[in-house]
């Protein structure tokens, strides 16, 4: 790492006050802390790797703590690198902090075909959440290893079931759909249209994607395979959530159920409409929600291993939190939402889904266009809100919806302030290098475009451009929004660990 990009990385991590997923700060001052083996591992496991920091004491401001014999430690740390299995590749690096040594090592992630990245002498296998490193489960470790094969959970058999089991009349909307869509698969009938789409096996048992696309009641057979609804808003600090609902069914179904709750429980905001009439609109756009429900029911992981595990959606003041089993699969997050951008997880799930409707309103789950995500950053455009965050765990995945706006003012456009609510005071940005004034920028100010960055902090727009691919791609600070032909939309991670959503 280039003294630079180091002393960018600290003054950001000083700006958010503690460290990151992606980044682990140990002071080192008593020699290499035993928990260092396990970070390494948990830092090879992580979607795009990450960084050790050695020398710097975070409850004292990321201070230096003058560290002792400099090469006697980076030779302890390589050692611990190779106490993994497969080794943890290291770029190890010496810096200065007040004129302190300082050690940083780049930890580049693990190949998927080796995951989990494992300590030899225990077996066992680490990953990253907001409070540290936590030991993988056997089940847990299932994830890693069914990545080295190219994903078919959906298309496994569910024992002891048959076409008695689907639901006639989602059927009959799916059959509706082939014949208007699909007429390579019309042309087949019966028994031999399922099968060939991938409802049923040879045997005549559903497929995991047939069942939980089609079938008269899944949770018969994957229990889990719900949303767990969940409102937080309760200002009863005794109460840890209000209205705590498990929504079930087969996916169009399913998906109906959750945005019926969402709209039931979900705030709502005062909008003046050009005509001047005041109205109430939801809180967070519908049509966004919808695509998000149906992305993590439809790429949620299927495999054996998460079967325990439902989606998660979470309801706060100021937030939306959505979480589904599974991290991202063949694709980066810095890649969602791009125009044209897909991977599926489960292929068959996602061909039978493109043609499945719930009958009740003739709503189909997926356009499977690569275009919902891209719709949802519209939608959350057109509501002046900032762009939705996401975040890969490797063994999860969460999307996260923020009432903030992206005006100045702190308020979505025509929107009546309540009483008394004060509007957001913009403050100059921080002196420092130009990374951290662009990230203080994009703190203070919500989502911007590199033109809006550039007339708001007079830096020019080429190096905005190369601070923001560092603030995205090297220390996962910023995310970006927009699809083909669109500007970019960038918006900082908030000064808490992101881990934590």
């Amino acid at each position: 790492m280039h003294m630079a990009e180091f002393d960018d990385l600290l003054e950001l991590l000083r700006l958010r006050g503690g460290d990151t997923a992606a980044v682990e700060v140990k002071s080192a001052a008593g020699g290499l802390p035993s928990s260092l083996t396990k970070s390494l591992s948990a830092l090879s496991n992580l979607p795009g790797g990450g960084v050790v920091i050695l020398g710097l004491d975070e409850r004292q401001g990321f201070a230096p703590v003058g560290l002792g014999n400099v090469q006697a430690l980076k030779q302890g740390l390589a050692g611990k690198a190779r106490s993994l299995t497969p080794p943890a590749q290291l770029d190890i690096t010496d810096e200065l902090v007040d004129g302190a040594a300082v050690i940083v090592a780049r930890v580049a992630e693990c190949t998927p075909s080796d995951k989990p990245c494992r300590v030899t002498s225990t077996g066992k296998a680490y990953l990253r959440n907001h409070d540290g490193d936590f030991q993988l489960s056997e089940l847990e470790e299932q994830a890693f290893l069914r990545t080295r094969e190219a994903p078919i959970a959906d298309r496994e058999p569910v024992s002891g079931t048959t076409a008695g089991d689907l639901d006639p009349d989602l059927l009959a909307a799916w059959g509706v759909q082939v014949q208007l869509r699909r007429p390579a698969l019309a042309a087949f009938t019966g028994v031999e249209r399922l099968r060939r789409a991938g409802i049923t096996t040879a045997t005549g048992e559903l497929t995991r994607a047939g069942i939980l696309t089609l079938g008269s009641y899944p949770q018969e057979h994957f229990p889990q395979f719900v949303v767990r609804a969940a409102d937080v808003r309760n200002v009863d600090p005794r109460v840890r959530a209000a209205n705590i609902t498990t929504l079930d069914g087969p996916i169009p179904r399913l998906l109906t159920s959750t945005m019926a709750w969402l709209r039931a429980n979900m705030g709502s905001v005062a909008v003046e409409s050009h005509d001047g009439n005041v109205r109430n609109v939801p809180q967070f756009p519908l049509e966004a929600l919808r695509e998000l429900v149906a992305n993590a029911l439809v790429h949620r992981d299927l495999s054996s291993w998460s079967e325990g595990m439902a989606v998660e959606l979470r309801l706060d003041h100021d937030r939306l939190v959505l979480t589904n089993p599974g991290g991202l699969y063949g694709i980066t997050v810095d890649r969602l939402g791009l125009e044209h951008v897909t991977s599926a997880r489960n292929g068959r799930l996602v061909a039978l889904c493109e043609n499945a409707e719930d009958p009740t309103d003739g709503s189909r789950v997926i356009e499977a266009l690569a275009s919902g995500l891209p719709r949802v950053t519209r939608a959350l455009a057109d509501a002046r809100l900032t762009p939705a965050k996401f975040f890969d765990a490797g063994l999860r995945f969460t999307v996260v919806l923020s009432s903030a706006t992206q005006d100045a003012g702190g308020l979505r456009p025509g929107r009546v302030a309540r009483s008394g609510e004060p509007r957001l005071k913009r403050e100059s940005p921080m002196p420092g290098s130009q990374l951290s004034v662009i990230y203080q920028t994009l703190l203070d100010g919500g989502g911007q475009t590199v033109e809006q960055l550039a007339g708001a902090t007079g830096i020019a727009a080429p190096s905005v451009r190369r601070a923001l691919t560092s603030l995205r791609g090297r220390y996962g600070l910023v995310l970006s929004a927009g699809g083909r032909g669109q500007r970019a939309n960038y918006i900082a991670l908030p000064a808490v660990n992101v881990a934590n959503e």
